[in-house]
C-alpha cells in the first residue's frame, strides 16, 4: 500500500558542516540544530523551506467511551468538531496565530454533523467515515481488517491532495472522547506492557474513574490477547477510527517525503502504529511535544525521540503541533540565511 524509502545520511556531514559553519559557537542553537539536520536530510535541497504548513484533525468515537473512562459523554466530540468548524478552539486559535491551513475530517463520529447551514459552519468537515463509531474493545473488535485498510486509504487521499496544493509539512491531531483509552491499549501491546503502565487520566479523571479506565483497557488487552499477532490486527481490536486514519496520514506523509509534526498522546500512538509497520518512516517524523498524559515519556523514549516542547499540555487536537511550527521554521531560516564565518568575516569560535 505504500512504498517509503529511508532517509539517506550521505550528505550528513556535508550538512553538519553547513551548520557548524555559522557565526556561533558549535551546538550554541541546541536542538534547533539537530532538527535543520533533519529537515535538510529529508528535503535533500540546498535551500529549505516549510510550504502550506497543513493541520489535519482526525475525530472519531469509542465504543468504550460509554463505560465512563472520560469526564465527558462521546456526544461531546461532535459538539467540539463543530467548535473547531466554527473556529472557537485551541487549535484554531494556534491555527490562525501561527499560518496553518486547518482540515477538521470525521473519520467516525457517533452521528454525522449534516445538513449544516453556511452560517452554522465556517469550515467544511471532510467525511472519510468509517462508522458511527467503533465497537467497545474490551468487549470486541473496534473495527474489521477491512476498515483499517479503508482508514489507510483514505487517509492517504487527504495527504495527497494537500501535496498537490504544496503542503511540505504536515501536522497532525486528534479529537474523540474515549480516544486515549485506544491509544494507551496499542501502546500496551505494541511495548510489551502493562495497562496501568500505559492508562492515564486522560481529561482529567478522577481516582475512581482511573481505576475503572485501566480495569477496562486490561480487559481489553486479555480479550484480544491471541489476535494481537501483527500491527495491522492490533489497529482493528483496540484502534481507533481517527487512530486508523493518522497512521496512514504517516504513512502516505512518509511515502511523499513530507515532514509530519506529531502531537501528545494519541498521535504518538498513531505513531508507534506506523513505524512498526513501516520502520523507514520514523525519518520524517518530527515530535512536537511532551505530554502531561501518563506514557507519552515511554512512547517517545521507544521511538527514540526528543519532543521540541514541553508545556505540560494535554489537550489534543494537534496544539502541541501548532505551536511547534515556529521552531520548524527558524530551524529552516537559520540553515538557509545565517552568515557563515567566512561570509561575515568573523573569527571562527571553536
Amino acid at each position: 500500500m505504500f512504498t517509503i524509502e529511508a532517509v539517506s545520511d550521505q550528505f550528513d556531514q556535508q550538512i553538519q558542516q553547513r551548520i557548524d559553519d555559522k557565526t556561533k559557537p558549535l551546538g550554541a542553537l541546541g536542538r534547533l540544530e539537530s532538527l535543520a539536520l533533519t529537515i535538510a536530510r529529508v528535503q535533500g535541497k540546498e535551500t529549505l523551506e516549510i510550504t502550506r504548513p497543513t493541520m489535519l484533525v482526525f475525530a472519531g468515537d469509542h465504543g468504550i467511551a460509554a463505560s465512563g473512562v472520560s469526564i465527558a459523554p462521546s456526544e461531546v466530540t461532535a459538539q467540539m468538531l463543530l467548535n473547531f468548524a466554527r473556529g472557537g478552539a485551541a487549535i484554531n486559535v494556534f491555527c490562525r496565530q501561527l499560518g496553518w491551513e486547518l482540515e477538521l475530517i470525521d473519520c467516525g463520529i457517533l452521528q454525522p454533523l449534516e445538513g449544516l447551514k453556511p452560517g452554522d459552519c465556517g469550515k467544511e468537515i471532510v467525511n472519510c467515515r468509517l462508522g458511527a463509531g467503533t465497537n467497545p474493545i474490551h468487549r470486541q473488535a473496534a473495527m474489521t481488517l477491512g476498515a483499517v485498510h479503508q482508514g489507510f486509504e483514505l487517509a492517504k487521499g487527504r495527504v495527497v491532495h494537500h501535496h498537490s496544493l504544496g503542503c511540505n509539512l504536515l501536522g497532525l491531531g486528534d479529537m474523540g472522547i474515549g480516544n486515549s483509552s485506544s491509544a494507551a491499549a496499542l501502546m500496551a501491546a505494541m511495548l510489551g506492557l502493562e495497562a496501568g503502565d500505559c492508562v492515564g487520566r486522560g481529561t482529567g479523571i478522577d481516582a475512581a474513574t482511573l481505576k475503572r479506565k485501566t480495569m477496562l483497557v486490561e480487559q481489553a488487552l486479555v480479550q484480544h490477547h491471541d489476535e494481537l499477532t501483527d500491527t495491522y490486527n492490533k489497529l482493528a481490536c483496540l484502534g481507533g477510527f481517527e487512530i486508523v486514519q493518522m497512521t496512514g496520514a504517516i504513512l502516505a506523509a512518509a511515502e511523499l517525503r513530507m515532514l509530519v509534526l506529531i502531537d501528545g498522546f494519541i498521535a504518538t500512538a498513531a505513531a508507534l502504529c506506523a513505524v512498526e509497520l513501516m520502520p523507514a518512516c520514523r525519518d520524517y517524523l518530527v515530535f512536537a511535544h511532551a505530554s502531561a498524559e501518563r506514557g507519552h515519556q515511554r512512547m517517545l523514549q521507544h521511538l527514540k525521540a526528543e519532543p521540541l516542547l514541553d508545556l505540560g499540555m494535554r489537550l489534543g487536537e494537534g496544539s502541541g503541533a501548532a505551536l511547534a511550527l515556529p521552531l520548524v521554521q527558524a530551524a529552516v531560516n537559520f540553515y538557509n540565511d545565517m552568515a557563515s564565518f567566512a561570509e561575515a568575516g568573523v573569527n571562527k569560535v571553536v
